[in-house]
């Protein structure tokens, strides 16, 4: 009896001591897990900033296409309505943020093809006027403009010099022409690295420049001086 009541006493110590639970904190362990996988090895194949982008406006489009034949909008209608609704925002933003720009920078060099006189620029500019190629027809004529200028020594000729800084050196020398001269360099800057597309009028307006500066003085230094102040 005893042995009979001892083994069976014995069992439940034994399966109690089998199944003692182990508490492990919940809170530790998560963090743990969160060090673990914030680790770069896990994400050296994440998609980057542009293709989440990418993802959300296709997701979006996708969506588009799914409330069209929910709405009963099928067919080649829901289509062209879709890809119009695309089109509109497209043009919206292209609208708000407009064209790129590109701001020159020290290694925009006026000229690119070599010592070139005043008078080749001009001949230069006046064949892609008379073709209608209007962008190279304006670059060409700023460029007549300070090779003439450095010709008729109201510049010293300088590798590497820009469109604003031959802009802004000239202007000193003749301050009733700084302005004309400015907007000038503005003009060859948004044409040659701002995308802007030229027309007659902007190539007129440089090619009258480049006649009144032919006739143009410098001032004597208190001269341009008074009329700086």
């Amino acid at each position: 009896m005893l042995s009979s009541g001892g083994a069976t006493a014995a069992e439940p110590l034994i399966r109690a001591s089998d199944d003692v639970p182990v508490d492990i904190s919940r809170l530790p362990a998560r963090e743990a897990a969160e060090r673990e996988l914030s680790k770069p090895m896990y994400h050296e194949n994440d998609p980057n900033l542009l293709e989440r982008a990418l993802n959300r406006f296709w997701d979006w489009v996708g969506s588009l296409f799914e409330g069209a034949a929910g709405a009963g909008i099928g067919g080649t209608a829901g289509l062209v309505v879709i890809v119009l609704v695309v089109i509109a925002l497209a043009a919206a933003l292209w609208w708000r943020l407009g064209t790129p720009q590109r701001t020159p920078g020290a290694t925009d060099s006026l000229f690119e093809d070599g010592p070139r006189s005043a008078a080749e620029h001009r001949t230069t500019a006046e064949a892609h006027a008379a073709a209608g190629r209007w962008n190279q027809a304006v670059q060409e004529r700023m460029r007549a403009i300070v090779r003439s200028l450095e010709e008729r020594t109201f510049l010293t000729p300088r590798p590497g010099r820009t469109a604003d800084e031959a802009a802004a050196e000239a202007g000193r020398s003749l301050p009733s022409h700084a302005d004309e001269l400015r907007a000038a360099a503005r003009m060859f800057d948004d044409i040659t690295y701002g995308g802007r597309t030229a027309d007659r009028r902007m190539y007129e307006r440089l090619r009258d420049l480049d006649v009144e500066l032919e006739r143009a003085k410098p001032q004597p230094a208190e001269a341009a001086q008074g009329a700086a102040e």
